[in-house]
């Protein structure tokens, strides 16, 4: 039931970033945009759903990418200067390596803009500024949280993973 409720958030997040790339042809993000990647300004935190999504992209991967996703982890839970690169990040093709199972904050990045906190992303805020994007329709984070909300408990990307390499389960 959760996972259904996850594919039906992920369906309404591709309709807004689907509408906003087709009316914007010379949107950022796409394929070999990896800023937001390389710009991470805390470990990504996941509802249980979305961790359980991740790990069939995990489990897609070669034993070898694994442990390189693996040993990024375990840097990043021991990292304390930020911005932080994303442990899933293909850092020579610039690329998700779990693009089609990435979280819903990776999905929603330079589509969704919380009204309090900005659009993040300084080359889209840099447009809009100018008033290039003048027109766009953002998608509302806030109305994203809230369902997420119910997608069950939220832990670290990190957490996630150390739980994964005990076998543990809360």
């Amino acid at each position: 039931m959760m996972l259904n409720k996850l594919d039906h958030l992920c369906s309404d997040i591709d309709d807004r970033v689907n509408a906003i790339s087709e009316e914007n042809l010379d949107w950022p993000c796409r394929m070999g945009c990896d800023g937001c990647c390389r710009r991470l300004a805390e470990i990504p935190r996941l509802t249980i759903t979305e961790w359980d999504l991740l790990q069939k992209g995990l489990a897609l991967l070669s034993a070898e990418r694994l442990q390189e996703v693996g040993q990024a982890v375990a840097k990043l839970a021991e990292q304390s200067s930020r911005p932080i690169i994303c442990p899933m990040l293909d850092q020579s093709a610039g690329s998700c390596m779990v693009y089609a199972y990435r979280p819903i904050a990776c999905r929603t990045y330079g589509f969704y803009v919380q009204r309090d906190k900005g659009l993040y992303c300084k080359d889209i805020e840099a447009r809009v500024e100018k008033g290039d994007w003048s027109g766009v329709v953002w998608g509302n984070q806030d109305a994203i949280d809230r369902r997420l909300s119910s997608l069950g408990k939220v832990r670290d990307l990190t957490d996630w993973f150390a739980e994964r390499n005990t076998g543990g389960s809360e």
